[in-house]
Formats: structure tokens, sequence, C-alpha cells
């Protein structure tokens, strides 16, 4: 069955499918994108690892017996009278903040031969957007990038978070796709949609005597959706997280 979305499916988004999503994203873009460079380029997968050490308090629970009050014994002595209560202190159940390692993939277009990358395409992932390690991580990468001759595209397809990009207009949209071809800097091309929006379809930045080449990134979703059964996964009796006002 296909997703009954048009665009991005928001259940998607959900922390329990995003992680395979991501894979199932990235591996099926350099498929077909392999398929359209050849023989000048070809399209790797890369991995980023980001260990995060868990920034939330440690969790105590309290255990049943805890309002259970103490008994007292008097033990005699040849020379003192001393109380002596009876221990009833129980284990308390903590949660250790433990180091978490999270992979993520992007791609790189290499040129044959050489091997010099000339674009790199990133989706983003929760990591990448909310506060933390793994966001200054990305951010600095990000910046290395731009800074560079090497074009990038930037997709995000989650509405929860903080968004990388700065804009000076008031744009009330969803999700982007950036696409910044290393010539135009500081200038580059935005796509921002609604849910309720297709996903645009882009041109991928290269060298500037190679011909036009287009991702449409919805048709890979859809692909996506079906290859991985997402239509037997996701219970649509569950309410959206994040929450949607407006679906059309």
């Amino acid at each position: 069955m296909p997703s009954p979305f048009p665009g991005v499916n928001p259940y998607l988004e959900n922390s329990a499918y995003w992680s395979s999503i991501h894979h199932w994203l990235i591996t099926e873009i350099a498929r077909l994108l392999n398929q359209k460079l050849a023989p000048k380029y070809v399209v790797a997968v890369e991995v980023r690892i980001y260990e995060t050490s868990g920034e939330k308090s440690t969790l105590i629970g309290i255990p049943d017996n805890i309002i259970a009050k103490s008994s007292e014994n008097t033990i005699k002595s040849p020379e003192f009278n001393v109380a002596v209560a009876t221990s009833s202190i129980q284990p308390l159940t903590i949660e250790l903040s433990l180091p978490e390692t999270i992979k993520q993939g992007y791609l790189e277009v290499r040129r044959v031969g050489t091997g010099e990358v000339i674009t790199v395409i990133e989706i983003l992932s929760p990591i990448n957007k909310n506060p933390g390690e793994g966001r200054r991580k990305y951010e600095k990468k990000r910046l290395d990038i731009l800074n560079s001759y090497t074009n990038f595209v930037e997709i995000d397809l989650l509405r929860q978070g903080n968004s990388m990009i700065t804009l000076n207009q008031n744009i009330d949209y969803d999700y982007c796709i950036l696409v910044s071809p290393n010539h135009q800097r500081p200038q580059a091309e935005l796509y921002a949609f609604k849910i309720q929006d297709m996903i645009p379809i882009f041109t991928l930045p290269l060298l500037p005597e190679d011909a036009e080449v287009t991702v449409d990134l919805q048709s890979i979703l859809h692909q996506v959706y079906d290859q991985g059964r997402y239509d037997l996964i996701i219970d649509y009796q569950q309410k959206i997280n994040p929450r949607i006002s407006i679906l059309g």
C-alpha cells in the first residue's frame, strides 16, 4: 500500500523509524546517482560517528517499600544502653548516563581517477538539529564545506529541532532542501515546502561544464516507503508527533 501522504509522510519522523528511513534514503540516493553520474563520478557512502554521554540528569527510581518504618531494638551492654536501629535501607534503582554511539551516513560525489570530492549530500537527523555536541560538530563540518570549493546539498525532512537555516524573510515551511553550488556563494537555493506539498525536484550541483542532473527525492521517498514495508509497520491510529494543524 502506498504512503497516504503526497509529500513527506510525517509518521516517518518518529524516532522509532527515522534511523532506518535515513539509512534507506542514503542508500537509494547513492544507487540512483551512481547510475546517472558514471563514468565521470562515483557516489560514496561515508559514515560519521557521534558519541553522546547523556546530557540528561541521572534518573533515580523510588523502591516500593520506601515508606516502611524503621524498627528499633534495644541492646544492653555492661556499660551502656544503646538504641540500635535495624537497617531498612533498600538499594535504589538508578539509570546510569552511558555513552551512546550514533552512526550517521552521508554522501560524497567524487571524481573518478582523482578522488576529488565535488559535492557533499547530507540528510539531517535529530542529533544535528537538537542542541548538544552532535549539532556543534555538524555545524563545524558544514562551515568547513561552505568555506571550500565543494558543492553542498542539505536535506531536512524533520519538523522537530532547530533549523540550520537562518532567513531574513518570514517564510512558513515544514521541510527544506538547501542547494549550495560553490560558485554562487554566499547565495544558495532553498526549496522550502509544507507538509501538504510534494517534495520539489532539485538540480544536483556538480562542475560548471557538466550536464544537469536532477534528483526526484519524492519518488525516492515513496520507493523507500514501499521497500521498507512501512505500510505494515506504522500504526496510523497513533497521533502524529510533532502534531500538525492542517493537512491540505
